[in-house]
């Protein structure tokens, strides 16, 4: 006859659950002894502290010597009260003006022929477009308005033509381009005042040096006076290329 176990009565059957209950009972056993902390009682002073405590300061007294207050103002008493009657003229003070009227005469006639009028000229300088007669340029004398102008033109660009040389360094350089020059022909027919701009400071000084050998003229006028004229020339340097 074969003996049978009875399942329910297994001992073996759960023992995988056991074990594992058991290791993490005694892992929390172990990490609670780990962290248990002690401390010693002898080091430890309790004090109370109380605060109903109040320290009282005494205030001292101190009198302050204040000034007694001034005495009330007098009582005012009722004055009888005497109207005397002026009967002292008083002389007003008239302030007449100084200032003249037209029913003044005039004492001293000065005569127009007494006053010597004395004409300032002032320095100015004209433009040539709008000077009534233009400087005369040597050659150009005893001509009309229009012609001498024209023949003032004529001359300066003979002039240009004749004494015009090309810079040998703005040769080297490749420098050309057109020059304008100002000039300003004093009350005495001399040249001053010249000015140029261009596009090298090599052909400004150039013309400048052409500008400065025109002869002396006559002066151009303005209302029968000699006056400065201003005028401006341009002076183009180009080279061909070989």
């Amino acid at each position: 006859m074969e003996v049978k176990k009875n399942p329910q009565l297994e001992i073996g059957r759960n023992s995988g659950l056991y074990f594992a209950i058991g290791l993490n009972l005694m892992l929390l056993l172990s990490w609670r002894s780990l962290e248990y902390k002690t401390y010693e009682r002898d080091e430890i002073t309790l004090e109370v502290l109380n605060l109903e405590a109040e320290v009282e300061e005494e205030i001292p007294i101190v009198n302050i010597n204040t000034p007694p207050p001034p005495p009330p103002p007098p009582a005012v008493t009722q004055e009888s009260i005497q109207i005397v009657e002026d009967e002292e003229e008083v002389i007003e003070t008239v302030i007449e003006s100084t200032e003249t009227d037209q029913d003044d005469a005039i004492q001293d006639v000065v005569e127009v022929g007494d006053v010597n009028v004395e004409e300032v000229y002032e320095d100015v300088e004209v433009a040539f477009a709008i000077i009534e007669n233009v400087p005369v340029y040597p050659g150009c004398e005893g001509l009309s308005r229009q012609a001498t102008k024209d023949c003032f033109q004529k001359k300066i660009q003979e002039h240009v033509v004749k004494h015009f040389h090309y810079p040998e360094s703005a040769l080297d350089l490749g420098i050309q381009g057109r020059v304008s020059v100002v000039f300003v022909i004093d009350s005495e027919g001399k040249t001053t005042n010249v000015r140029s701009r261009g596009p090298d400071k090599i052909l400004e000084k150039e013309a400048e040096r052409i500008i400065s050998l025109l002869p002396k003229m006559k002066p151009g006028k303005q209302r029968g006076r000699a006056v400065k004229v201003a005028y401006a020339v341009p002076i183009f340097f180009k080279f061909q290329e070989g």
